[in-house]
C-alpha cells in the first residue's frame, strides 16, 4: 500500500516536471518569434507583395494563397469525411466489408508522413489526372503541372481522416435514447440522423472541421511538389495557377535566401502571423463550441 503510494507520487512528480520542460521551451520559442517579428508587422507588412528578392516588403501572396489553399481544401474535405463518419458510425452494421476496408485505410492514411502525401500528390494528381485532362482536353501543360487545385486536393487527402475521426467521435457521444426516442415516433433513420443526430453533433463535427483547417494551413511538405511556388510576382488567377503560402515561404526564406541575415525579421514576422492564423483558426473552434452548447442548453 506504501509502495503504491510512493509510486503515484513518483509518477505526479515526473509528470509535473516534465510538463514544467515543455512549458518552458514553449515560452522561449514563443517569445523568441515575438521578440523578433514584432517590429517587422505592420499593414504594408500584410499587404505588400515581396522587393527586393524577398529581403524587402511583405508577405500578402503567401496570406492570400494560404487562405485559398485552405478554402478549397475545406470544400474537398468536410463533405467527403463528414459523410464517411456518418456511414461507419450509422449504417456500417449493414456493411461489415466495406466498413472494415474504410477503417483500415483511414487508420493507415492516419499514419501516413505527409512527405509521402506530397509524391502521391505529385504522381496521382498531377501526373496522371493533369495529364490526363491535357490529353482530353487538348491543353499544354495546364493541368499536367502542380497548381492550386492538385495542392489543395493533396492537403484535403492528408486532412481527411481528422474529419472522419472527430465526426465519428461527435456522433458516437450521442445518447442511444434519443435514437430509440426518435425512431419511436415514426421517424426513419434518414429523418432521426437529419434531425436528432447531426444538429446534437454539430458542435464536434465544427471542431473537428476547424481543427483540419488549422492543421491543413500549418502544413508545408505535401504542397512542395504539387503547387507551392519560390515567389510569384501576381495572385493566383485560377486554379491552374501555382501560389505562395505562408510555411513554404518561411522555409525558402531560412533555406535558400540570397541573403538570410537580412531576411531573419521577416521570417519571424511570417511565423508569428502563421502562428496567429493557427491559434486563431483553434480559439475559433473552442468559442463557436462553446457558443452553440451554451444555445442548446439555453434553449432546454
Amino acid at each position: 500500500m506504501v509502495q503504491g503510494k510512493s509510486i503515484d507520487i513518483t509518477v505526479k512528480i515526473l509528470t509535473g516536471f516534465c510538463f514544467l520542460i515543455i512549458a518552458a521551451i514553449i515560452i522561449v520559442v514563443m517569445s523568441n518569434i515575438i521578440t523578433g517579428g514584432w517590429a517587422q508587422l505592420s499593414w504594408e507588412f500584410i499587404f505588400q507583395p515581396p522587393r527586393k528578392g524577398m529581403t524587402a516588403g511583405g508577405i500578402f501572396p503567401a496570406i492570400f494563397g494560404t487562405f485559398a489553399l485552405v478554402l478549397i481544401m475545406t470544400i474537398f474535405v468536410l463533405p467527403i469525411g463528414i459523410i464517411t463518419a456518418i456511414f461507419m458510425n450509422e449504417y456500417s452494421s449493414g456493411f461489415p466489408r466495406l466498413s472494415g476496408v474504410i477503417r483500415v485505410a483511414v487508420n493507415n492514411l492516419s499514419g501516413v508522413p505527409s512527405i509521402v502525401f506530397g509524391l502521391f500528390g505529385l504522381g496521382f494528381f498531377v501526373q496522371f489526372v493533369g495529364w490526363g485532362a491535357d490529353w482530353i482536353l487538348g491543353h499544354e501543360m495546364k493541368w499536367s503541372q502542380p497548381c492550386l487545385l492538385w495542392a489543395s486536393m493533396t492537403m484535403a487527402l492528408l486532412t481527411l481522416p481528422v474529419v472522419i475521426v472527430s465526426t465519428e467521435e461527435a456522433l458516437r457521444s450521442i445518447p442511444k435514447e434519443h435514437r430509440e426516442g426518435s425512431l419511436a415516433l415514426g421517424s426513419t433513420k434518414w429523418q432521426m440522423i437529419r434531425h436528432i443526430v447531426i444538429p446534437q453533433a454539430l458542435p464536434g463535427i465544427l471542431t473537428g472541421a476547424i481543427l483540419s483547417v488549422s492543421r491543413g494551413a500549418g502544413e508545408v511538405t505535401p504542397i512542395l511538389f504539387t503547387g507551392a511556388a519560390y515567389f510569384l510576382p501576381r495572385l493566383p488567377s485560377s486554379l491552374s495557377d501555382q501560389f505562395m503560402e505562408l510555411g513554404y515561404h518561411i522555409y525558402i526564406m531560412s533555406t535558400q535566401s540570397v541573403d538570410v541575415d537580412a531576411t531573419l525579421p521577416i521570417q519571424y514576422a511570417t511565423t508569428l502571423i502563421l502562428l496567429l492564423l493557427t491559434f486563431t483558426l483553434n480559439f475559433s473552434a473552442i468559442f463557436l463550441r462553446a457558443h452553440i452548447r451554451r444555445k442548446r442548453g439555453a434553449l432546454k
